[in-house]
């Protein structure tokens, strides 16, 4: 079950592939990594080295993988954080690929724009072209709430507000929508699962640190698409990705780490349990 995977890496920490990729290999996952930049830490840190990869070399990576003739047993596409707005159309070219190979597999976009706080962290043109290239062409659609009210342009406040934006981002093609770091009050966030007739959702205790570790999106992507690859259905997808993460997150925080515990918690991601239940709308 392979997934050709579009994200970031990073020599120190875990986000992008880094984080995506081990959550895909620990369910028994292939994930077949292509970088989108190399650095060596996340830019959080405030400063880092290496360099966004042209995209003509990120070209040759997918025409390189589709010439070993495997795409036809590739069961998703999984895109992440892009460095440069060109990057955009190797994604789509990608998925082209892929699609034509096998009609069954799934493109899945996780739209890394930016969050609430901070905003855009992302060059606008970046966030243009993955509105504009990536999320209209993608099967599943993976926002935060402030990804999701950046793409639609509505203000994503609450529940309901997502429920509403992500309905409308349903509209312009993706099949389902998976929003997380919804606001449900002081304590508490909330995660949906949205396609055009159904929802649920999740709600999990709002944890604090002293510096928020990144990444938790690029690994809950990773779950997702590594469960739906696995025929799980939206809901099941939702329960066991945000169960895990929120457990990795918990031993995150109680480790007093700034990168996530993923590997001292990798064995909540095979067993998240069933914590937090997930509630029909």
């Amino acid at each position: 079950m392979p997934v050709l995977c579009f994200n970031s890496h990073v020599a120190y920490g875990y986000v992008g592939n880094d984080a995506a990729g081990l959550c895909l290999r620990r369910l028994g996952v292939e994930a077949w990594q292509i970088d989108t930049v190399a650095l060596s830490n996340h830019p959080g840190y405030g400063a880092c080295t290496g360099r966004v990869v042209p995209a003509a070399d990120l070209r040759a990576l997918v025409d390189g993988v589709a010439a070993r003739g495997v795409l036809a047993g590739t069961d998703a596409l999984l895109s992440g954080y892009l460095g440069a707005a060109d990057q955009a159309a190797v994604v789509a070219h990608a998925a082209r690929s892929l699609r034509a190979a096998n009609p069954r597999a799934l493109v899945i976009a996780d739209p890394v724009m930016g969050d609430s706080g901070p905003g855009l962290y992302v060059g606008r043109e970046v966030a243009q072209a993955l509105a504009a290239t990536v999320v209209p062409m993608a099967d599943v659609v993976t926002p935060n709430a402030f990804e999701l009210g950046w793409l639609t342009g509505r203000t994503v406040a609450g529940r309901d507000d997502a429920l509403a934006a992500a309905r409308e981002l349903l509209a312009i093609g993706p099949d389902l929508v998976i929003v997380t770091s919804i606001p449900e009050g002081a304590d508490s966030l909330g995660l949906l699962a949205v396609t055009t007739d159904r929802a649920w959702a999740l709600s999990v205790p709002r944890l604090t640190f002293p510096v928020a570790p990144n990444g938790a999106g690029d690994a809950l992507a990773g779950l997702v698409a590594a469960h739906l690859t696995r025929g799980a259905g939206p809901d099941q997808a939702l329960a066991a990705a945000g169960n895990a993460i929120h457990r990795v997150l918990e031993a995150t925080r109680d480790a007093g780490r700034r990168e996530l515990a993923l590997p001292a918690a990798q064995d909540a991601l095979v067993e998240p349990g069933t914590r937090f239940a997930v509630t029909a709308l």
